[in-house]
């Protein structure tokens, strides 16, 4: 009976042995996976940007075309090219709201994350709101005096100043 007891005993140790090993496996796998899941999800967010800068309107004679945009629009147009804030794409518009709320203070990443409804815990949530908010520095919606903070153009914050004519 011992015999039999202790030949049981060693079929299960050599099966742990084996699952566990199968495992190490499996979470290596896992980690390569998220890993180009992570970049195919940026490649595929910078394709929709370089399309949506490729569909951006043209300004001929002082007119703005306007386009319709072929996919899902992920950049916002240059401000002298806009009318308005309901130009840009509902996630923008969202941050643009919220660095009116925030005032002079400005908006943070992490903030922005938040009012996007994302993860403020994650650095990649965070880092995706950063990226958001200087896309909109680099078109003219917001400016970046101190580093991290986004805030309306000076012009923008004083209600009766009203856009700057010309728009250059």
């Amino acid at each position: 009976m011992r015999a039999v007891l202790e030949t049981r005993q060693k079929a299960a140790a050599a099966q742990v042995k084996q699952l566990e090993a199968e495992l190490d496996r499996v979470r290596a796998a896992l980690t390569n996976a998220e890993e180009v899941h992570r970049r195919r999800v940026i490649g595929l967010e910078q394709y929709l940007e370089a399309l949506a800068e490729e569909d951006a309107p043209a300004d001929v004679t002082g007119e703005v075309l306007r386009r319709k945009p072929v996919g899902p629009r992920r950049a916002g147009p240059h401000r002298q090219n806009a009318t308005g804030v309901k130009e840009l794409s509902p996630d923008y518009q969202v941050l643009m709201t919220a660095a009116v709320d925030a005032g002079g203070d400005g908006l943070g990443a992490r903030r922005a994350a938040v009012v996007l409804g994302w993860d403020s815990a994650s650095a990649s949530r965070v880092e995706g709101a950063r990226a958001r908010l200087k896309r909109l520095v680099e078109r003219g919606w917001l400016v970046e005096k101190k580093p991290g903070r986004f805030t309306l153009p000076a012009s923008e914050q004083d209600p009766g100043a009203g856009r700057p004519g010309g728009g250059s």
